[in-house]
């Protein structure tokens, strides 16, 4: 593999840096926001805030791309609205915090930005925000109100998700062989752009992404990644914007297929929706972190006979996840599916769902050494 030039620059003290690329663009579209404020308001008209909807009533999926997408749909925030004024200024606040990050080539957490724009207005006892909750939407609208992550805001949120295997990468100016960090792997930061984190070397012939901490130890234990050539990795349950973006980036410019392991119940099925096809909340970030490819291999419905798996692995299904396996069925990009629709009838009909844990009942190593080898033997058992 070719060996990437890295656009970095000297501080006057300590490392390399890599320089931040899209930052003058973001800071652009943060000056424009604030300047269609002004003129609206040297017009007397009432200054306002366009911001696309994020709900299911607005997300559509596109049958070409395989995205889960925004549609068009709009609501306007006003600064002469009752309702809305407090809501406008913490967007306009947020904004300007934001701006400031970009100007200081800093970044901060989720919960710094909250503290950085909270405080008391003069002359009153009301204070910008009385808890993050809500302040965090309001990094979302900014999102989607310019069209940009927040990761390009220098916005980055708590890490989650390790990855094991023969990639070595350079992050934040840092070459890091990711076969050699240790029991912990390597975690995965919130901000894995390319200008923070780049290719350098790779010689896995896959990616098996895990649900949970606990299924990644027991694969990293029997050196997994190591016997199959593969990058292993997990998001802590649903996966982290961080880790979905490298997942997408791993598989976009490493052409490395993408195989999927969790737990067989509607919440499994939900985090391989949104790594195939994007999530609902976030489908305007669909184009850059959804795997179209990707490959769910398990855990099926129909592995308890397969696999010749005891009662004691079985969890009674309760009226939340029935509930939740239907709404699944019907999303469009699996209402068409029959192996989908098949797989969650299946489901429904045996009553109960099944963690991964659940192979590890045969033996510790069941799950390693025989189930999903024979899963990434058997491509008819895959779901798509």
């Amino acid at each position: 593999m070719a060996k990437k030039t890295i656009k970095t620059t000297k501080t006057s003290s300590g490392p390399k840096r890599v320089v931040k690329r899209n930052s003058e663009q973001t800071k652009k579209q943060l000056e424009n926001l604030a300047l269609s404020i002004v003129k609206m308001a040297e017009r007397a008209q009432d200054p306002a805030i366009a911001i696309p909807t994020r709900s299911l009533s607005n997300v559509s999926y596109n049958e070409k791309t395989r995205h889960v997408e925004m549609g068009s749909n709009k609501q306007s925030r006003n600064f002469f609205n009752y309702g809305q004024a407090k809501r406008f200024m913490q967007t306009m606040l947020v904004g300007s915090k934001c701006k400031d990050l970009i100007d200081m080539g800093k970044t901060a957490s989720i919960r710094q930005i909250y503290y950085m724009s909270k405080h008391t207005i003069k002359g009153t006892k009301e204070k910008t925000f009385d808890d993050q909750a809500e302040s965090d939407p309001i990094i979302e609208d900014l999102e989607v109100a310019i069209d940009t992550l927040r990761e390009e805001l220098h916005v980055f949120a708590s890490n989650r998700g390790n990855l094991v295997g023969p990639i070595t990468l350079v992050d934040d100016g840092n070459t890091l062989d990711c076969s050699a960090m240790g029991s912990a792997g390597y975690a995965v930061p919130s901000i894995c752009e390319p200008d923070m984190i780049q290719f350098k070397k790779c010689k896995a012939k896959f990616i098996l992404h895990v649900e949970k901490d606990t299924i990644w130890r027991r694969f990293h234990e029997d050196r997994f990644w190591q016997t199959h050539d593969c990058i292993l990795s997990h998001g802590g349950g649903q996966p982290a914007r961080g880790m979905r973006r490298l997942l997408r980036r791993m598989h976009e410019e490493l052409k490395l297929p993408v195989y999927v392991l969790l737990d067989n119940d509607p919440w499994g099925y939900y985090i391989y929706s949104v790594i195939k096809h994007g999530s609902i909340n976030l489908a305007y970030e669909s184009r850059r972190m959804a795997i179209p490819d990707a490959k769910y291999i398990g855990v099926s419905s129909f592995d308890y006979d397969r696999c010749g798996m005891s009662d004691d692995v079985k969890i009674e299904l309760d009226a939340n996840d029935v509930k939740r396996a239907k709404q699944i069925a019907n999303y469009t990009w699996f209402a068409k599916k029959k192996p989908w629709q098949k797989e969650i009838k299946k489901m429904l009909t045996n009553g109960f769902k099944m963690e991964v844990e659940a192979m590890i009942s045969k033996n510790l190593s069941y799950l390693t050494e025989e189930y999903v080898p024979m899963k990434l033997k058997d491509k008819k058992q895959w779901l798509d």
